[in-house]
């Protein structure tokens, strides 16, 4: 099998020659360079023969054409951080305009699109990471959305309109460029930040705008649901063919979810710390404190939960840049093994 057709069986629960994986992560010290960072990505899937690539342009990238002020570091592991956000005030939601694709921090992520889909000549399916309208009014006002959504609907409402046709024009260039998909990600679909009324009244609409836009011309759809307490019953019915989030550490389990939903389940790979009964911290990552066979076992326990079909292999969120070399193969191998003995069974 090539990669488009492994990733393409995982997504139709079909037998695979292996399990497919992909360790993504941030590339901090690169990603304010479209042509450097593609030229990273795409050798960092080559070296390990990953199945697919996510592209990883800095988490802040949606709102800094929106007048949010950015501090960047390029340094590993120290991303971009915003010093001051474009909203606040209520009325400011009204001020944002819709913004084209091809000019701006927007414009270097369609270069990055249009990088990577030269350097993979065609071998490796690549997914654009876009967020949620929800999730980008976040990123826009911090906290004051929260409050707002209560306080001025109205005002919001009118901002994510403008966030909905935004990102809209972005996937359109994307499609052009070549992508095989999409990373949608929401980071506000948690009882943490928002009730459900609230995601079903300011996410809900919004997002499947912005996923039907593209969920009929690209094969590999994957929606990312970011956080604890996640509201995994609204996300799984959206038009997406892949799940993703945290499985390791909050609910559902991958086989919980497999009882839910026949769509293909991306995860299986712990990226955050383990803690102790005293909460102190005692791996930073299995990744990248763990051994071996830990990491191993760790592998084959999330193939077996679903019998190693619609599953593609992957971390809750993005892995952390210090991951062991050591370690990636180790996945690598037992994503092979593993795969292999339960095709057999």
């Amino acid at each position: 099998m090539n990669k488009f057709e492994r990733i393409n069986a995982a997504l139709h629960s079909k037998e695979v020659d292996r399990i497919p994986v992909n360790l993504w992560m941030h590339f901090s010290a690169y990603d304010q360079n479209p042509r450097l960072l593609a030229e990273k990505q795409v050798d960092y899937a080559r070296k390990y023969d990953f199945d697919f690539i996510k592209l990883a342009p800095f988490g802040l990238y949606s709102v800094e054409d929106w007048g949010v002020e950015i501090e960047y570091f390029n340094k590993v592991n120290q991303p971009p951080l915003a010093t001051k956000y474009a909203i606040e005030k209520p009325q400011d939601w009204a001020t944002i305009e819709v913004l084209p694709a091809i000019f701006g921090t927007y414009g270097k992520q369609l270069q990055l699109a249009q990088h990577v889909a030269k350097l993979s000549k065609g071998e490796i399916p690549f997914v654009q990471t876009i967020f949620s309208p929800l999730t980008t009014a976040y990123k826009l006002g911090g906290n004051r959305l929260l409050l707002d959504i209560k306080e001025h609907p109205e005002y919001v409402r009118q901002a994510l309109e403008v966030i909905t046709e935004t990102t809209i024009n972005f996937v359109k260039a994307n499609i052009e460029a070549g992508v095989s998909g999409f990373f949608f990600a929401t980071q506000l679909a948690t009882t943490d930040l928002v009730t459900e009324f609230e995601y079903q009244r300011f996410g809900v609409p919004y997002d499947l705008e912005v996923i039907k836009s593209y969920n009929r011309q690209t094969f590999f759809n994957i929606a990312h649901i970011h956080g604890e307490n996640n509201l995994f019953d609204i996300i799984e019915k959206y038009p997406v063919n892949c799940l993703n989030w945290h499985d390791r550490w909050t609910s559902p389990s991958l086989a919980e979810a497999r009882k839910r939903t026949n769509k293909c389940l991306l995860g299986g790979i712990q990226e955050a710390p383990y803690f102790d009964v005293h909460h102190q911290i005692t791996k930073k990552s299995l990744l990248v404190d763990g051994s071996v066979n830990e990491v191993e076992l760790h592998v084959q326990e999330a193939i077996q939960e679903v019998n190693g079909k619609g599953l593609i292999l992957g971390p809750g969120c993005v892995a952390d840049q210090e991951v062991s070399e050591k370690n990636i193969y180790a996945v690598r191998k037992a994503s092979v093994l593993t795969g292999q003995s339960i095709q057999s069974a």
